[in-house]
């Protein structure tokens, strides 16, 4: 859709010329909460019982960055250029928009950094952190951090573009506004970016086999990225006093990336160096579609929406072997993967206020399919005929069937508020034409609040939950790595139960706002990767019955000195105990690990500067270690006037997103590092038009 951006461009300018007429600001079904407000401008935040809010609408970061960018400048938060993303140290983390999973932040966390940096900041208006998932909201065995995208119903019109670049003759260009009138508000935008990362990476193996063996891989890519965007968005204030709410997106990316990976293979019978040199196209799109009803009448609500996502991928790649010991003539070969993935979804909610409290009911169904094609042939130099390879060229389709029940309470009593909740569902789960496997699960929820005075309360949550296995692990086939590894799934694979609990206090003033919490989580029957050797090529799958345990405390601290001045730091420790089967027996680790997160912000007239650090310790993984991150972020905006604004971001300026990892077990022994930079400069605009 290469002209999209320029035709909504123009649509947007026109809405800006449509009347004013009065309309409701705010979403009528939304139930009625207590929030304590943190005063302050950029980013103001509300603590609720089950979630904590924060306002990003006007944060200086946002208005020519990424969703990436946002979510790396929130309190709690983790988000490496990787694709990691943690709160609280937790990495089990669900990504939702507008409280809806998206087909493509369900992928792999590298397939969820591209979504996310290639998601315009600018169009966030907040971002939920939920430690705990009330039973309302599908933990999926972890926290969510949900997305909640503008939607400005306020009488008028209102438009804005923006636009940036950076070096490496990277930009964007992006336009959104939105109109008001006779009960219908409309929302658009549309974005066009050419963004890249340079991607560094290294691994260096010893095999433990007959005979024992040494492999180097080293590569070195810029990978660079077209992305056309566009959503539309429609609000219908009904007669009958309900809303009907339409929204669709598409997102469209491509890259051809080429590759040259240096490998060095040294084994008993000799040593093997050549390069691997790859050139292909990368392509994938996002859409989705999906409508809601909301009404509020006498203390009831009642919601219902439908939603259908997709996304579609191709990795199309030459490869090209240049043998440098022995010298040898060229190997060709080809490889594909082409991935699709589609989620439909249909909830109804419904909630009534009471004396006391509010109750809420709702059921969730659901289903996703995978389907995955993968393809390695050799192809003949001279003729282009083409020979797959029956042992990695396969096909397969993973679809997950769910329907879910809950009723939460939310009762108030004195001092004391609590909301008490229930999930039970039921999850079918069918791997190519096997049988299906079910499964079933209640999951009970609370959250405890108790006013200790009028700035300062106590908390408690727990949460238990169950965590589906990744589809793309459930492979009954092998599916090419590289020349040296193979990957092969198990469709027999199980979810992972996961139960968390987390106390805390919080007190906030005028000036000063802190809060401290001690949490406790285990993960039992945990997926890992189980390893062995085919000759001198690595073969990896996954396996169930590992366990997971992490304890420890986190704590926060919001000060404003004076009016324009705010400073913040955040952080915790935590100790992380796992236990992993292994090929030699099983494997106990036990370590501590932690997380700092500064934030320093100052409004003076015209100019706002806005400064985030991030650090990260380094840490456990099953079977290894991964080293430390860090990021520090510098933001200046300068506003002209009330409509024109200069924006610049320097990201990671130290460059700490090189990451290291270590993985020891009875087959292999490992060592590398994965740099994906992150340090970029951006000088951007915003222009207004109300």
């Amino acid at each position: 859709m290469p002209r999209a951006p320029a035709i909504l461009s123009a649509i947007l300018f026109g809405l800006a010329a449509l009347p004013a007429t009065t309309h409701a600001g705010d979403d009528p079904a939304a139930p009625a909460t207590t929030a304590v407000v943190v005063t302050g401008r950029k980013p103001p935040v509300a603590r609720r019982l089950d979630k904590t809010v924060h306002d990003v609408a006007g944060m200086a970061r946002a208005a020519n960055g990424s969703a990436q960018d946002v979510l790396q400048a929130l309190p709690e938060v983790t988000a490496t250029a990787d694709g990691r993303i943690a709160v609280k140290g937790n990495p089990q983390v669900t990504v939702l928009v507008d409280g809806k999973p998206a087909a493509q932040l369900s992928g792999s966390p590298e397939d969820r950094a591209v979504a996310l940096q290639t998601m315009s900041g600018a169009d966030i208006a907040s971002v939920e952190v939920i430690t705990n998932p009330s039973a309302a909201l599908d933990a999926g065995g972890g926290a969510i951090v949900n997305i909640v995208l503008k939607r400005n119903r306020k009488p008028g019109s209102r438009a804005q573009v923006q636009g940036s670049a950076a070096d490496h003759g990277l930009w964007n260009a992006g336009a959104s506004g939105d109109a008001t009138a006779g009960g219908i508000s409309v929302h658009a935008n549309a974005a066009l970016r050419r963004d890249g990362t340079l991607k560094t990476r290294r691994s260096e193996v010893d095999w433990q086999g007959l005979p024992p063996g040494h492999t180097l891989q080293a590569s070195t890519v810029f990978v660079r990225r077209v992305v056309e965007s566009a959503a539309l968005g429609i609000d219908d204030a009904l007669d009958g006093g309900g809303i009907l709410t339409l929204s669709a997106h598409h997102n469209a990316r491509r890259s051809r990336p080429l590759f040259d990976v240096f490998n060095d293979n040294e084994t008993g019978t000799g040593t093997t160096i050549y390069h691997r040199i790859s050139d292909g196209p990368n392509t994938q799109s996002d859409d989705s579609a999906s409508a809601g009803y909301s009404r509020q009448d006498d203390g009831a609500a009642l919601k219902a929406m439908v939603q259908h996502s997709a996304t579609r991928g191709l990795v199309d790649k030459s490869y090209r072997d240049v043998f440098i010991e022995p010298a040898r003539a060229t190997d060709t070969s080809h490889a594909t993967t082409r991935m699709a993935r589609h989620l439909d979804q249909a909830t109804l909610d419904w909630s009534r206020a009471g004396a006391h409290g509010q109750w809420s009911a709702g059921i969730d169904l659901r289903q996703q399919a995978d389907i995955i094609d993968n393809e390695q042939a050799h192809v003949d130099p001279g003729t282009g005929t083409r020979t797959p390879d029956p042992a990695t060229t396969n096909g397969y389709t993973v679809t997950a069937t769910s329907a879910a029940a809950y009723l939460t309470g939310q009762v108030r009593s004195g001092k004391w508020e609590a909301l008490l909740g229930a999930r039970a569902g039921r999850t079918a789960l069918r791997v190519a034409a096997e049988r299906p496997t079910y499964w079933r699960a209640f999951d009970p929820s609370l959250h405890l609040k108790y006013a200790l005075d009028e700035d300062a309360e106590a908390t408690f949550a727990l949460r238990r939950s169950l965590q589906m296995p990744d589809p793309r692990d459930l492979n009954p086939s092998a599916t090419y790595v590289d020349a040296q590894n193979l990957s092969r799934g198990n469709p027999g694979l199980g979810p992972q139960r996961v139960t968390s609990w987390e106390a805390g206090t919080h007190a906030g003033g005028s000036h000063l706002d802190g809060g401290l919490s001690a949490f406790y989580r285990i993960a039992r029957n945990t997926v890992f990767d189980a390893h062995s050797l085919a000759g001198d090529v690595l073969v990896t799958s996954k396996q169930n019955g590992g366990q997971a345990r992490s304890a420890g405390v986190t704590g926060s601290i919001d000060w404003t000195p004076v009016a324009g001045l705010r400073l913040g730091v955040d952080g915790g420790a935590y100790r992380v105990m796992l236990d992993t089967p292994d090929a030699a027996g099983p494997v106990r680790q036990d370590g501590v690990a932690g997380y700092l997160n500064l934030r320093a912000a100052y409004s003076l007239a015209h100019d706002d500067v806005a400064l985030d650090a991030h650090a990260q310790s380094a840490g456990l993984v099953p079977l290894g270690r991964i080293g430390p991150t860090s990021n520090v972020n510098l933001t200046w905006k300068h506003a002209f006037d009330r409509k024109l604004g200069l924006t610049v971001n320097a990201n990671d300026i130290f460059d700490g997103s090189k990451r290291t990892y270590r993985t020891d077990t009875g087959t292999f022994h490992q060592t590398g590092f994965d740099h994906f930079v992150a340090r970029r400069a951006w000088i951007g605009v915003v222009r207004k038009f109300e």
